[in-house]
Formats: C-alpha cells, structure tokens, sequence
C-alpha cells in the first residue's frame, strides 16, 4: 500500500464551531485519553474524514458553512454504520427525530454534562483509557496526601481515607496538574458542567469548598479563589 494510501486513525473527529466549546470539549476529551481531532467548518470536518480512520464523528448541526445533517447523510452514503453523535442547540423534535433517523447514534442537545457524555463515548467505543502515564493518572501525590482515580479516594499519610465522588476526584486531579497556577472558572464550567450559567457557578463553589475541607487533612495545601478569575491549589503554602 503506498504512503499516499495509508489514513491516520482516529477515535473521534469534532466538527464544532463554537471557538470555546470546541478548544475545552476538544481539550477534554485528549485528556481522558482519546485521540481527537476538532474542525469548525463543514469542509473542515469532511477533508479530515476522507484523510482520517474515524472511530466516532460528533457533529454540530449548524456550521458556518454548511448543515451537519447534511455532512452526515454524505458520509454515511460511502462508510454506512459510521457513528455519529449530533452535537446541537435545536432542541426541536422535528430536528431530533430528523438526525435519529440518519442513522446516528445519538443526539445531545447543548448545554450538556461532558461526564455524561464521556461515558456515553466509552459505552460506544468500548476502550478503557490508554494507561499513558498510568502510575501518576491513577495515583497522584501533592503534599502528603495521596488521590486515587480508581478508588475515588483521599489518603493522608497516616493512611486516613476519605472517599470522593467522580467530580471531586476529577476536579481535584485537575487542580494537582496545575499546582500553584490559576485555573480559570470559566474553563471549569466548560469542561465539568459544559456551560457557564449562575446556578453551575455556584455548583462549582460548593465543590471547591468541599474539596477546601478535604484538604485539611494536609495544611500545607490550601485552594486559593482569586476574584472574578478562578483557582488556585497552593503546595507548600506557610500558615500562622
């Protein structure tokens, strides 16, 4: 087979042209691991896939340059059994019916949970996380404490345990990558809740303050908020 022949492999291919939802979604999806490829045009999304070994397409429906319905129907017409999620502001049940009907495999009205939608992707490609740098993804340290994505656990160095929900965990985790650096709000919102509304402002608040507590079982580690811009997870922070 010549090189010319040969097509990159990928598990999912985003056509998406909201700038900020498209960077985060894309964002965090290579973080759990997938290979992912984000387009924001219809002719985008369409080059990629003729060069592309695509596993999954999510689609927006409204494109700058084009309708995602339409995109989907010419791609299912040379690879039937593709699967593809429609991504989408209409809520409409013409529209949900309309995109059923093509063939796909799901239909996800914005805004919405990317927890939820990431394990709706798993159910689909039925892959477990590549173990790339499996001993700090599934154990991290910072200070004394020990968190475990398998277990959803906090461990202080005496071996006190305390358990976390998935959020937690998965907030927390973020938090430890960017040690003493702000974390955006915003980008939280996005990437946990999938928007930025009042009331999922204030969800995120009550996270961080439980997340507050269960960092006192160390004192050097303290999560600073900074006013009208985000977090900080401090290590090694001195106390009074």
């Amino acid at each position: 087979m010549s090189r010319s022949m040969v097509k990159s492999r990928l598990d999912i291919l985003l056509i998406e042209d909201e700038p900020d939802l498209g960077a985060v979604f894309s964002r965090y999806l290579q973080y759990k691991g997938f290979h992912v490829q984000w387009e924001s045009t219809l002719k985008g999304g369409w080059d990629a896939f003729q060069n592309c070994s695509v596993k999954l397409l999510i689609i927006d429906i409204q494109l700058p340059d084009g309708n995602g319905f339409d995109l989907a129907q010419k791609i299912l017409q040379i690879k039937k059994g593709q699967p593809i999620f429609f991504l989408t502001a209409l809520h409409e049940r013409t529209s949900r019916l309309r995109g059923l009907t093509l063939g796909a495999v799901d239909y996800i009205a914005k805004p919405f949970d990317m927890d939820e939608i990431l394990l709706k992707i798993r159910n689909l490609l039925a892959v477990a996380v590549p173990e790339i740098n499996a001993v700090s993804e599934i154990e991290l340290v910072i200070g004394s404490l020990r968190l475990n994505m398998e277990r959803y656990s906090l461990t202080d160095g005496a071996g006190k345990t305390q358990k976390l929900t998935v959020r937690e965990a998965e907030l927390l985790r973020h938090l430890i990558h960017n040690k003493n650096l702000l974390v955006n709000k915003k980008d939280l919102l996005l990437q946990f809740w999938g928007n930025t509304d009042f009331f999922n402002g204030k969800s995120l608040e009550v996270f961080i303050s439980r997340l507050r507590k269960l960092l006192q079982m160390d004192h050097t580690l303290h999560i600073e908020s900074i006013y009208g811009a985000g977090y900080i997870l401090h290590e090694n922070r001195q106390t009074n």
